[in-house]
């Protein structure tokens, strides 16, 4: 899965012979998941329609300041909130008179105004003859733009639209894409880590059909796993039985179903690993002699011998060189000390408290409500949120630990 999965791309077009390439980069921003926004400026309709990359990006196109719907009612397309929107904003091709204004402030169409209104990173592919892109002025515009902390998607050499052959070709569409997104992979806060993550519950067998669990969903791991890799983190998820769905290049899922089986995958992959996190509800009991056939039932009492099960996050404290161990407590009294006493006795770097006393916490809820706990015993508390921006919060906390 790419980096720009789920994201949102502004797709700035302007008025080059290269803008007919635009459709193709549409297609392979909308294939590799992220969600596209075009404004156009003007004179870039003569080159390429708007109802091709509308049709493409399932968005209408917007060119100008207000789209009159009819004469009584003009609608205001808002730059800001086009800013605002974008995760990342990309102009192409970049023409040396819309570098120029971008470089100098200049704003006379709707592109320009949403550049200077974006917070987000800005990516703009040069286009343009030869003599143009080595002219003095577009050199100046390129530096400008680069010191305002714009990203520049190198021009290539080869045939230009004149009949010369050298430097101003606007980079291909699938290089566009590929480039963007080794960028940003390039300056994610944990690229080159690895994490281990655990996950949902455990089901320790009392017989074939019947089983010891708890109602862990594995929504709380599944977003943390997520968070970590969007973060850049090669992520080990181990993951005991739970419906939850992942789709991520940077995520290893192995399915697991019982405490020991965990166990063992923990203990498999921790020594390769920067960063653990057991947010996984490993059952603290197992039966001591699971039956092989099914258990009839009777009219009398069944009693079942319990055992403890292996406690992998004490063992993984035990043996933890330079890993950065965090473990989960979910509470129902007692919450800050309980928690505090298991982060010393287990030799964590943090805890994760969540107390089943908060509305919205705990296990099968799509949200939470978390305090986490460094080894200092310093207490960060955040308010409740979904469990996909806990997870957000988790892994930023985590960042700010270990950098």
């Amino acid at each position: 899965m790419s980096i720009l999965s789920g994201k949102k791309v502004l797709l700035g077009i302007t008025a080059g012979i290269a803008a007919y390439k635009t459709a193709s980069l549409v297609r392979l921003f909308i294939k590799s998941g992220a969600e596209v926004k075009v404004i156009m400026t003007p004179a870039s309709k003569d080159f390429i329609t708007p109802l091709t990359l509308s049709t493409l990006s399932k968005n209408p196109v917007h060119s100008t300041f207000y789209d009159k719907e009819d004469e009584e009612n003009e609608l205001w397309n808002n730059h800001v909130d086009f800013g605002l929107w974008a995760d990342y904003m990309v102009v192409v091709p970049a023409t040396a008179n819309t570098m120029s204004k971008m470089a100098n402030g200049i704003c006379d169409n709707l592109l320009l105004a949403t550049y200077l209104s974006a917070k987000c990173p800005i990516y703009f592919a040069p286009a343009m003859d030869l003599d143009m892109y080595i002219h003095p002025s577009t050199k100046e515009s390129l530096d400008k733009l680069a010191s305002f902390g714009n990203t520049i998607i190198p021009a290539t050499s080869g045939e230009l639209a004149s009949g010369l052959v050298g430097e101003g070709r606007m980079a291909e569409p699938e290089d566009i894409v590929s480039f963007i997104e080794k960028d940003i992979l390039s300056k994610l806060p944990l690229k080159g880590k690895k994490l281990l993550l655990t996950a949902g519950p455990t089901y320790e067998a009392i017989d074939p059909v019947r089983f010891i669990g708890n109602h862990s969903s594995g929504k709380m791991g599944f977003a943390i796993a997520k968070a970590a890799a969007n973060l850049g983190a090669e992520v080990y998820l181990i993951s005991g039985p739970s419906h939850q769905q992942i789709k991520h290049s940077l995520v290893h899922r192995i399915d697991v179903v019982s405490a020991e089986e965990m166990y063992n995958a923990a203990h498999t992959y921790f020594k390769g690993v920067d960063i653990a996190i057991l947010s996984a509800a490993v059952a603290d009991y197992k039966p001591k002699n699971a039956a092989t056939q099914k258990i009839k039932k009777k009219d009398s009492s069944l009693e079942i011998e319990l055992t403890p099960t292996k406690d992998i996050l004490a063992s993984l404290g035990k043996i933890k060189e330079n890993q950065f161990l965090v473990g989960f407590a979910l509470e129902t009294n007692n919450e800050l000390a309980n928690a505090k006493s298991k982060l010393e006795r287990k030799n964590l770097d943090a805890i994760v408290l969540n107390s089943l006393q908060d509305k919205g916490a705990g296990f099968a809820t799509d949200t939470n409500k978390i305090t986490i706990i460094d080894k200092d015993l310093k207490e960060k508390s955040f308010q409740l949120k979904s469990k996909v921006e806990v997870a957000k919060d988790i892994m930023n906390e985590i960042v700010n630990k270990i950098s």
